[in-house]
């Protein structure tokens, strides 16, 4: 495990390969990671939601962890997604991560259950106090039906070992409003890809991408810009990747994503059910955003 006090930049949500049988393509995986820092990126998000999680058990989570980890071999952290709607289950998941040997955990908001900001607060000091992994809480209302509030946001930075928030509420005051409050040295990244810009301009390290599957040396190079002060080439890289980031959710997420993969020769387009195929209509318009970037 290495220090992850200083981690800023931008780190990508990766997608989980699977065969046509559903079995996880350990080989599409491993050569995944090795085109991810060979272009250049920040750090490796395993088994968030972008890798469809909620369909991994708990076996196969704890393959995919491993593999990143073993890929990655030090070169650039490794954040695993530890994450659920069951307390209990998710300090399971998080204690595995950590025997084998991430540099810190992405914990996304308990979704379904919808609890209120103290259930919020304890869910997390729960996790928190079962591991010594530095954790990075997960905001993401569309999907979870549920926000962390900025006061809620600020007593978790209180917990020596969460250490950030990926921020994907889609509110640029709530978002402000939270660098504003907490700490300096807790770390604020956007969830959204179009948010980055502004998100690092008020403030914020940097961002947990989708659109880094398919261009992740881009998606690093905007995060740098913005990181950097280089608003012109952070804006100009902004407005050439504007079209891919908004392509990857014309329908529900990872299905865009994993469509351009597969496009890309990535990945087999293999999702696992709820999630279906996308639209033929989508993919025309994901390979023509692909074709302009020149990905495809």
């Amino acid at each position: 495990m290495s220090d992850i006090s200083n981690l800023k930049g931008c780190g990508t949500a990766l997608v989980t390969p699977f065969k046509k049988d559903l079995s996880i393509d350990e080989g599409a995986l491993r050569r995944f990671v090795e085109f991810q820092i060979g272009e250049g990126i920040d750090f490796l998000v395993p088994c968030g939601t972008t890798g469809e999680s909620p369909t991994l058990n708990d076996d196969e989570h704890r393959r995919v962890v491993e593999i990143v980890v073993e890929g990655a071999r030090g070169r650039v952290p490794v954040i695993a997604g530890a994450g659920g709607n069951n307390t209990a289950h998710v300090i399971k998941l998080a204690q595995e991560c950590e025997r084998l040997g991430v540099d810190g955990l992405l914990s996304v908001s308990p979704y379904y259950n919808k609890p209120m900001q103290e259930g919020l607060y304890q869910h997390f000091k729960a996790i928190a106090e079962a591991t010594s992994l530095p954790i990075i809480v997960y905001n993401v209302p569309p999907r979870t039906n549920v926000n962390i509030l900025p006061d809620t946001i600020v007593r978790l930075a209180e917990i020596p070992n969460i250490i950030g928030v990926k921020e994907a509420s889609g509110d640029i005051s709530q978002i402000a409003e939270i660098i504003t409050r907490v700490p300096p040295e807790f770390k604020v990244f956007s969830g959204d890809d179009s948010m980055t810009l502004p998100l690092i301009a008020l403030g914020g390290v940097g961002l947990i991408s989708v659109a880094g599957n398919e261009t992740p040396g881009k998606m690093t190079a905007l995060t740098r810009a913005c990181l950097d002060n280089n608003w012109d080439e952070a804006r100009r890289l902004n407005r050439s990747l504007w079209a891919l980031m908004k392509a990857n959710f014309i329908e529900t997420s990872p299905g865009p994503v994993k469509a351009a993969l597969a496009m890309m020769g990535k990945i087999e387009e293999v999702y696992r059910l709820p999630m279906v195929p996308v639209k033929p209509e989508t993919k025309e318009k994901l390979r023509a955003v692909l074709v302009d970037l020149k990905l495809t």
